[in-house]
């Protein structure tokens, strides 16, 4: 395992050399990300307000404004480039470069996005979790914060972001037939931001499909890390959604080992 480390710890450094040197590529990414929840909040906002509820589907206007800057800091936490980067890496010819390497293509990805995460960790957790945090006291009078929940939220995106990883892996295989992503990821991006509860909460959907989209692993990405830190979930369900998350980053895993020798016999670069 030492050794291992040791072999890949280079592209962690690459991965957070990358982040510090593309500074400005990444305060806009971040910063058009805090827009967006800006957007949903005076959207949800002007929803409830047109109801005349203060209770939709389970959540109160309080509660809907810390769903909406936890989605924000969850989806940021968990984002994985794979897709894109693969599906570059094709299009250009340097996949041969990561082949000829006697590693391991996916984990060099890992690796390397492991520092970039570094980065955003440490710039982006306290400040939004201290705000998410004052936020909670002044809506309801008393202190909120509650560390097991918090750990557990942690662990949550750990899962999430594997699963994220290794899906996205999957999906850029694609790639290796296709050629060029660029169009169907923007598909994808769509339909998964949807089905993991970025967008509009799973509760709003009729209850047969949210019954379905909790069962798949969309709603592991971003609905369970949040419902686990405004404390939706507890006891067996808790137990139950997180078994979830690592069934589905075991079965992404695998699958990624099985297309990856399936794809390396259809790869025509354009490039290189």
């Amino acid at each position: 395992m030492k050794r291992k480390l040791k072999i890949y710890f280079p592209f962690i450094n690459a991965g957070l050399q990358e982040a510090t040197t593309y500074r400005a590529n990444w305060i806009f990414f971040i910063l058009g990300n805090v827009l967006g929840c800006f957007v949903s909040y005076f959207i949800w906002n002007a929803v409830f307000l047109s109801g005349g509820n203060s209770t939709m589907n389970g959540f109160t206007m309080p509660q809907m404004v810390v769903y909406i800057f936890l989605m924000f800091l969850t989806s940021t936490l968990i984002s994985s480039g794979g897709t894109y980067d693969i599906g570059e890496e094709i299009r250009d010819g340097s996949i041969a470069m990561r082949m000829i390497k006697p590693i391991s293509y996916n984990a060099t990805f890992l690796f390397q996005e492991l520092g970039n995460k570094i980065m955003t960790v440490c710039v982006l957790i306290i400040p939004l979790v201290l705000g998410v945090e004052i936020c909670r006291t002044i809506f309801t009078g008393e202190v909120q914060f509650d560390l097991i929940k918090f750990l557990l939220y942690i662990i949550s995106c750990v899962f999430a972001y594997l699963i994220n990883f290794f899906f996205n892996i999957c999906f850029g295989f694609i790639a290796f037939v296709i050629k060029y992503l660029w169009g169907a990821n923007m598909m994808k991006n769509c339909i998964v931001g949807f089905l993991s509860g970025a967008i509009i909460p799973l509760a709003f959907l009729p209850d047969f499909l949210e019954k379905l989209f909790l069962f798949l692993p969309f709603a592991s990405l971003n609905y369970t890390p949040v419902m686990i830190y405004m404390g939706m979930y507890s006891g067996v369900d808790l137990l139950f959604y997180m078994g979830l998350q690592l069934f589905w980053v075991l079965a992404f895993w695998g699958l990624s080992k099985l297309l990856w020798r399936a794809a390396t016999k259809h790869l025509c670069v354009q490039g290189g």
